[in-house]
């Protein structure tokens, strides 16, 4: 997939109030069972699951069995990714604007 394939899909998914608790949660966490989120949140554990299963998809999270628990962990590189992207479309504005009020500015 493109980058900015993998930006829209990252995007896509934290486009969801509760999988950005998700995200936050096992940023703080490191990592957890959908059992121990579901208990942090007021959604069920197949909802948790479900949102999961997104966050997975969009490489934001990864699943780990361990025993008879499966284990997500945050991963860094999509948001780093998608950080960079928002960071030169701001910087492409910043530029943008400025030109704009250099023009205002000269009276042209």
């Amino acid at each position: 997939m493109t980058e900015r394939g993998d930006v829209d899909e990252v995007l896509a998914a934290l486009a969801d109030p509760t999988r950005r608790q998700l995200v936050d949660l096992l940023g703080e966490r490191g990592e957890a069972s959908a059992t121990a989120l579901a208990a942090a949140l007021p959604v069920s554990r197949q909802a948790v699951v479900k949102h999961l299963a997104v966050l997975e998809n969009a490489g934001l999270v990864t699943a780990q069995r361990v025993g008879r628990e499966v284990r997500f962990a945050i991963r860094s590189e999509p948001l780093e990714t998608t950080a960079r992207w928002l960071a030169s479309r701001a910087a492409r504005w910043d530029r943008r604007l400025a030109a704009i009020k250099r023009r205002a500015e000269s009276g042209q």
